[in-house]
């Protein structure tokens, strides 16, 4: 019997290349290991990895790369789609509201909205990751029944639940699938770890959710205490695979010790910022009690979410992080993405 192989898939950094490797096991354990350039022959082994690869780029650079070094390519103006959800002055879901309620914005200047979709239908993909490190260990049995519910009460025809944990590594207990018992399993064999890969975390989710389709939301839902020891990854690597993997991030805080002495100040606004970015949210019931509510919460949140589209005008440059602003009539707040990547030639 033949040795088992593993995939990789590499993705671009600031400080350096980033090789993901993903084990074929049943419970997958998923590890970021960096490579640094050294000088020529750095070079050499990043085109010797990179060749075998292709399909792990995400789309838009799948799309936009060139033959041949320095060229330039045509490339056609997409769809920006744009998932929001509104509020109401209490937090409530607001269904119901109409195309001409609805303003959006790229760079300050308005756009023609083409799709909109009121309670879109869109189906899911969700990464569900929980925070197994040993500051978790109190809480862990209520958290992972509170996610078993969950999952029975999200999980739709066409959606499709992926589980994780992570401590000092990130590891992946079910593929995505819309199986629920299997689902609710594989929760249920969340194992306590040691340090807390907070970043990889969110990289990893990411990283998974940008092979979904295009015709799919991408929902990354984070239960932890924010605390960060052992991630290679680093917040702005995180925070752009989020961006690029046009992720929604959930994040619910649980703590074990109560009060400010038991808060990760640093990492719950790092997740905040990454949550409001995406259009997501970040919740902190306080108790693991109270997760059932939040969860429910999240779930009437995508059930009313709207969908909406346009072609930018003026078309963006390539390789660009484009602002986008959406605005509502009315006494409202609304979540959506602040950004998205334009595409264009890997550098």
């Amino acid at each position: 019997m033949g040795a088992r192989r593993s995939s990789a898939a590499i993705h671009f950094a600031k400080n350096g290349i980033y090789q993901v490797r993903r084990y074929p096991r049943r419970r997958r354990l998923l590890r970021i290991s960096r490579i640094e350039f050294i000088g020529p022959a750095g070079m050499i082994l990043f085109c010797l990895m990179a060749a075998p690869f292709p399909k792990s780029l995400s789309n838009s650079e799948a799309q936009n790369r060139g033959a041949d070094q320095g060229s330039a390519i045509q490339v056609d103006v997409n769809l920006v789609g744009v998932i929001a959800g509104v509020l109401d002055e209490n937090n409530r879901p607001v269904p119901d509201l109409q195309r001409d309620q609805f303003e959006i914005y790229e760079e300050g200047k308005p756009q023609k909205i083409e799709v909109f979709e009121p309670e879109t239908q869109q189906p899911l993909d969700l990464a569900l990751m929980i925070d197994s490190s040993l500051s978790e260990i109190k809480g862990l049995p209520l958290e992972t029944d509170a996610a078993a519910r969950f999952i029975g009460q999200v999980v739709r025809a066409e959606d499709r639940v992926g589980i994780f944990e992570f401590a000092d590594t990130v590891t992946q207990l079910a593929s995505f699938t819309g199986n629920v018992p299997q689902l609710q399993a594989a929760v249920r064999r969340v194992t306590p770890g040691d340090g807390t890969a907070l970043y990889d975390a969110v990289y990893l989710g990411s990283d998974a959710l940008a092979k979904a389709p295009s015709d799919r939301r991408r929902v990354l839902i984070l239960i932890t205490d924010a605390g960060e020891t052992t991630s290679r990854a680093d917040f702005e690597t995180a925070r752009r695979a989020a961006l690029r993997a046009e992720a929604l991030l959930y994040t619910i805080i649980i703590r074990s010790v109560k009060g400010e002495n038991g808060r990760n100040t640093a990492g719950e606004h790092a997740l905040e910022t990454i949550a409001n970015s995406t259009g997501g949210a970040m919740y902190d019931p306080g108790e693991v009690s109270q997760l059932d509510s939040v969860f429910d919460r999240i779930n009437r949140e995508l059930r009313t979410q709207y969908r909406l589209g346009y072609y930018p005008q003026p078309r963006p440059p390539q390789g660009a992080y484009r602002s986008i602003e959406v605005r509502v009539k009315g006494n409202y707040k609304v979540r959506y993405r602040k950004s998205y990547y334009s595409g264009g030639l890997a550098n």
